[in-house]
């Protein structure tokens, strides 16, 4: 593996980095929008499967009269 002294490695590293095509602050914003909603919904089918499974399994055992 070739070694590169530290000044030729920073230069490379900044020519990768002018290549990455940042988000807009408008995209960034949806994304996040999107992200809690999606956190919402999971927690709302989360909480519904617990409360199934909770149900089932005191029917099962009889202790849910």
């Amino acid at each position: 593996m070739a070694k590169t002294n530290p000044l030729q490695f920073l230069q490379q590293v900044r020519s990768e980095v002018a290549k990455v095509t940042w988000p807009t602050r408008r995209e960034t914003v949806i994304t996040t929008i999107m992200v809690f909603i999606m956190v919402a919904l999971a927690a709302v089918f989360f909480l519904v499967v617990d409360q199934l499974l909770s149900w089932g399994v005191g029917f099962i055992l009889g202790i849910g009269r």
